[in-house]
């Protein structure tokens, strides 16, 4: 998995929120997984949890923006046809 924003570091992490509005469906769920696997992992301290629990969230949120995009799209076609 490729780990673009997502640094040991939690300002790297929390700095990363603007990016995410760039980010694909694709992307923004494999840079969740990676979040989750983090989290999971441990051994971080509760400052970087926090980081990386905050832009988990953002990158959840991109990923329902998507989708529901996707079901307007396909609400919009079915009425077309």
């Amino acid at each position: 998995m490729t780990d673009h924003s997502i640094g040991t570091d939690p300002a790297s992490a929390a700095a990363g929120q603007s990016d995410i509005e760039s980010l694909s469906y694709e992307e923004a769920r494999e840079q969740l997984v990676g979040v989750v696997s983090k989290l999971e992992a441990g051994g971080t301290s509760l400052e970087d949890s926090l980081a990386l629990w905050e832009r988990g969230e953002a990158l959840a949120k991109r990923c329902e923006d998507w989708l529901e995009g996707a079901r307007k799209r396909l609400a919009a076609a079915r009425k077309e046809s």
